[in-house]
């Protein structure tokens, strides 16, 4: 028996910024970035999956297949950056922070439009939701690390 696609409840097409669907976007990417790297299936036919079968609160759905589309096209510039504060190699991370720091890495990166603080505590949250125990404490460092390096104009002023 083959499961009846959900129904997609998007966020409409606006300039406004919905906090809770790009939470949403976030949550959803990591869970289709975790997918991709396990068990390595084509993002299409992850993107395709998610829309229809997995995605079951409002989110910004633009947001979400940036992320989906721009981390694996960046994947060699974002894993370059990660691997500069690393202690380890990268197959030795946990996925679930592996995909977490992509994505936070990611939007440091492409995403200037957000702010760092925005991105790093999303990307905690998310850690702390579906990583090991101690994982938000790997990632919050690497991300530091990366944000005053990425980030330095929208950092200084703050101090």
């Amino acid at each position: 028996m083959q499961k009846e696609p959900k129904q997609k409840p998007t966020m409409p097409e606006n300039k406004s910024i919905n906090p809770v669907a790009r939470h949403n976007a976030r949550r959803y990417a990591l869970q289709a970035m975790y997918q991709w790297q396990v068990a390595q299936t084509p993002i299409e036919e992850i993107e395709k999956e998610f829309l229809h079968y997995h995605i079951n609160q409002k989110l910004d759905l633009t947001y979400f297949k940036e992320l989906i589309h721009g981390v694996p096209k960046h994947k060699h510039e974002i894993d370059q950056e990660m691997q500069t504060f690393l202690d380890r190699g990268l197959h030795e991370i946990d996925h679930i922070e592996l995909a977490v720091l992509r994505l936070a890495i990611y939007e440091l990166i492409k995403r200037q439009d957000v702010p760092y603080r925005v991105i790093i505590n999303e990307a905690l949250e998310l850690t702390k939701k579906f990583g090991s125990v101690e994982g938000y404490k790997f990632v919050n460092g690497i991300l530091d690390r990366i944000a005053k390096k990425i980030r330095q104009a929208e950092i200084r002023p703050l101090k």
